[in-house]
């Protein structure tokens, strides 16, 4: 008597290849509805589930594989017990279970997706057969992944079994799999419950292991990267790096501020970063005058830097760029001669997104504390310009718009306090991380120095005294934007009226902690 395998696959990747390897190596295949439809109609021997069972699909499909025959086949160990009971009731032992699930993640993709389209595509045999055979894998091989059918018949070729070390992997696998999908189900279910909810009331998360790291922040600290299952394609942690060394944890928190920052903008932007701040971000007309402008805002901390751009890196850009040490680039592609200038660079990694797949996430931004997590939406976007509010005697032109806009946009992503001086759609001085906002605005404005002459300030909160603003004042600066809603927003704003400066507040905070 042959071996017996069993298929019943949503996702027919590598079906027919896979089917006809068995058949190769002996095994007698057992199908389902549209699986037995694809293997018959490529001449493979396959036998329809019925004739196994002696009992014929019902209701609509949802019965099918949900029989002794089926899983007594699948779940008997290899005893004399158990082998004799299997031959008193005639049944016949399965060695492999090849199975996927309804296509449920898929299904609840679609626009407009109907409660009952979604209870149909919930698979209850798929899953009773997967468990059944991952929990007796010291017997019985069970793959769910298409990406394993050449190492499963690879060993069968070679010595007629699948070692043991393997059938754990894929039962491991299995069971991560069904999991998987019970997850999205009963995250499906609960969010139609809690439907004014913003959270959900129980956080499942899975991510997959991109890569283990040298080390986490600190040598003396493990560390791994993890990509979320649910994320479009076109996120940081689905990008692909061309070249250079390992990424470590720093660099991946430093691109992550890259790339939020250079993504803010339509227009050809360059945002250099250190320690997850900005230490230059400007735009241009190209790629290279973008990238020498950010440079020009702080050269000595751009050593060792993270730079990302929001458009493909050229030539000419490549060879600015070659002769200062960074650690990463990212940037939506690298043209092939940019590559080629930069490759001499072992050490740099290059770094590409892929800007024209999806780039949505969860829409969450989660850090730990001792015992728990912290959950809150990502702060998407910012208050647009003709929705700000003029407070000072002073009136902005359309220009003085735009350049605060700018200044707005890059401030949201320094860290808190936060200062930016910018003039020309150019970064000139950071204050990030203070204790007091004044401080942060010190530092910003000696780092601009005569620059901040006729320059805008950007503040990520309320300045909670006049003294921000009268520092601003004696370095010449032209304009504020803050999120107003200060206690003492009265005060600050005759001090801007005293010493001649426009005063927009925008009524939006933008902590970064």
């Amino acid at each position: 008597m042959g071996k017996k395998a069993i298929l019943s696959v949503s996702d027919k990747t590598g079906l027919v290849e896979f089917a006809k390897g068995l058949v190769q190596v002996g095994y007698e295949l057992i199908s389902t509805g549209g699986t037995f439809k694809v293997l018959a109609e490529a001449g493979i021997p396959v036998t329809y589930v019925s004739e196994v069972t002696g009992f014929p699909e019902i209701l609509e499909g949802r019965v099918k594989t949900l029989h002794p025959k089926i899983h007594g086949g699948i779940l008997a160990r290899d005893t004399a017990e158990h082998i004799a009971q299997c031959k008193e009731n005639g049944i016949e032992l399965i060695d492999l279970v090849c199975v996927n699930l309804y296509p449920f993640r898929e299904t609840i993709a679609k626009e407009n997706v109907t409660l009952e389209e979604a209870i149909e595509n919930i698979d209850i045999g798929g899953p009773t057969m997967v468990r059944a055979a991952a929990k007796n894998h010291a017997r019985v091989t069970v793959v769910v992944n298409p990406l394993k059918y050449n190492e499963i018949l690879q060993n069968l070729e070679e010595s007629g079994t699948v070692p043991l070390a393997l059938r754990k992997r894929l039962a491991a696998e299995a069971f991560a799999h069904t999991a998987e999908y019970d997850r999205l189900i009963a995250d499906y279910l609960e969010g139609l419950l809690e439907t004014e909810a913003a959270f959900p009331k129980n956080l499942r998360l899975t991510a997959i292991k991109v890569q283990d790291l040298r080390y986490g922040e600190n040598p003396g600290q493990k560390a791994a990267f993890y990509a979320d299952s649910e994320a479009g394609k076109g996120t940081l942690a689905y990008g692909r790096q061309l070249q250079g060394k390992e990424l470590s944890y720093n660099n991946w928190m430093d691109m992550d501020s890259a790339w939020e920052i250079v993504s803010e903008f339509e227009d050809t932007a360059c945002a250099i970063i250190k320690h997850t701040n900005p230490c230059g971000v400007a735009l241009g007309q190209s790629v290279l005058e973008a990238y020498e402008r950010a440079l020009d805002a702080d050269p000595v901390s751009a050593f060792g830097g993270i730079i990302a751009f929001n458009q493909v890196v050229d030539e000419i850009t490549a060879e600015a760029i070659k002769n200062r040490f960074y650690e990463v680039i990212v940037a939506p592609d690298f043209t092939v001669q940019a590559k080629n200038i930069l490759a001499q660079k072992t050490n740099l990694r290059l770094f590409t997104v892929n800007r024209e797949e999806c780039s949505k996430t969860r829409g969450w931004k989660l850090r730990t504390v001792g015992g728990g997590f912290l959950l809150q939406e990502e702060d998407q976007g910012i208050t647009p310009a003709r929705e700000w509010r003029t407070v000072s005697k002073l009136k902005p032109t359309e220009d003085d718009l735009a350049e605060m806009e700018f200044a707005w946009k890059v401030v949201k992503h320094v860290k808190s306090n936060a200062i930016v001086v910018a003039s020309q759609k150019q970064v000139l001085g950071v204050g990030a991380g203070q204790m007091n906002r004044v401080g942060s605005a010190r530092i910003a404005l000696t780092q601009a120095g005569d620059k901040a002459s006729g320059a805008y300030l950007a503040s990520d909160a309320f300045f909670p005294f006049p003294d921000s603003v009268e520092l601003a004042a004696q370095y010449g600066i032209k304009a504020i934007v803050q999120p107003g809603g200060s206690v003492k927003d009265q005060e600050v704003i005759e001090a801007a009226d005293r010493l001649g400066l426009i005063l927009v507040f925008t009524g939006r905070r933008h902590f970064k902690h």
